[in-house]
C-alpha cells in the first residue's frame, strides 16, 4: 500500500520534489529481496516519486552477520550494483540503494555502502556508513564492527529534477547517512546546509521504539531540512525484529508521511522549496551558528 501526502498548501507554488521511502522485511535470500525491491520501486515510481530510497540491508538480512561477506562486490561491478543502475534507468528516477556490502581493504570485513543512481542509470554518489552500531542489553547483542569497516567521509550530492508545470529544473542538495549515524548530530552539521537528508535504516524494535522518531525529527529540526528514512520493518528470518515506521519529516520537525510499524510498503511525500524557505526565514538558526 502506498501512502501519499502533498506538501503544505502555502508553499504549493514553489518547486517540489516527490520522494518515496521503501519499507521492506528483507529475508536471507538475495533473489527474493531483489524481486520485492523491484516491485516496490515500481510502485513508488508509479506514484510519481522522482527519488526512491531503499532501506539499509535491503539486499540481505542473513542468518548470521557474516553472510554479507559472501555477496560483497567490488566497487563499480557486480549484479547488485547492476540491479540498482538498471532500476533507476528503467523508471527514470533517482534511486538510493539503501546499503549493500562492498569490498574493503580488510578481507574479513565489508563496507556498508549507500549508492545513488541517476535517471540515466549512472552512479551519482557513494557513502560508506561511518558509525557502526553496537548494542548489548543482556538479551540482545549487536556488533557491526565485527564484520563492517567504517567509512570516513560525509557525502552530499546535487539532484536535478524537472519542476512541475514545465518550470525550469530545480536543483536539490541531498546529504547521505545510514541508521546509527542518526545518533551523531555532528555528522549532519558537516552535511549542512542541505535540502534533504536520507537515512536508510534497520533500527531494532528495542531501540526504534524508544528513539527512532525523536532522532529523525531532531536531525531535521536542527538542520532545517527534510529527512527521508526508509526502514526495515518486521520479523525477519534470522529472528531479528526491526522497527519500521518509515517516514518523511519536514524542516519544522513535522511528520509529512509515515508507514505503520510492520510490513513492506511505500511512503510518498513532497519536499517543498517553499517550506524550506519559510522555516529558514522565520527562524534563521543556520545563520545564527557560531561554532
Amino acid at each position: 500500500m502506498t501512502q501519499t501526502r502533498n506538501a503544505a498548501g502555502a508553499a504549493a507554488a514553489e518547486p517540489t520534489l516527490r520522494v518515496a521511502a521503501v519499507q521492506m522485511v528483507s529475508a536471507a535470500n538475495v533473489s527474493e529481496n531483489l524481486a520485492r525491491a523491484e516491485q516496490l520501486i515500481g510502485e513508488a515510481a508509479a506514484a510519481g516519486a522522482r527519488l526512491v530510497a531503499l532501506p539499509e540491508y535491503f539486499v540481505l538480512l542473513g542468518r548470521t552477520d557474516r553472510d554479507k561477506l559472501s555477496i560483497r562486490e567490488r566497487d563499480g561491478e557486480g549484479p547488485l550494483q547492476s540491479f540498482l543502475s538498471g532500476q533507476a534507468a528503467a523508471h527514470g528516477i533517482w534511486l538510493v540503494g539503501g546499503t549493500l556490502p562492498l569490498a574493503s581493504a580488510n578481507p574479513g570485513k565489508v563496507l556498508n555502502t549507500t549508492l545513488v543512481y541517476g535517471p540515466d542509470g549512472h552512479r551519482a554518489a557513494r557513502y560508506d556508513k561511518i558509525h557502526l552500531f553496537g548494542f548489548d542489553n543482556g538479551s540482545e547483542r549487536f556488533d557491526e564492527a565485527a564484520t563492517i569497516a567504517p567509512g570516513r567521509t560525509p557525502t552530499v550530492f546535487d539532484l536535478e529534477a524537472p519542476a512541475a508545470g514545465g518550470a525550469p529544473a530545480a536543483t536539490w542538495r541531498v546529504g547521505l547517512s545510514v541508521c546509527y549515524d542518526l545518533r551523531f548530530p555532528e555528522l549532519y552539521r558537516a552535511l549542512a546546509p542541505v535540502d534533504l537528508v536520507l537515512a536508510p535504516s534497520a533500527f531494532t524494535w528495542t531501540t526504534g521504539s524508544a528513539h527512532w522518531e525523536v532522532l529523525l525529527r531532531a536531525r531535521a529540526i536542527e538542520n532545517q531540512c527534510y529527512l527521508l528514512a526508509p526502514a526495515q520493518g518486521g520479523q525477519h528470518e534470522n529472528g531479528r525484529r526491526t522497527w519500521g515506521h518509515s517516514m518523511l519529516v519536514d524542516p519544522w520537525g513535522e511528520v509529512v508521511a509515515a508507514r505503520a510499524a510492520d510490513g513492506e510498503g511505500v511512503v510518498v511525500g513532497d519536499v517543498s522549496r517553499g517550506r524550506l524557505r519559510q522555516v529558514r526565514a522565520g527562524l534563521p538558526a543556520l545563520l545564527h551558528r557560531v561554532m
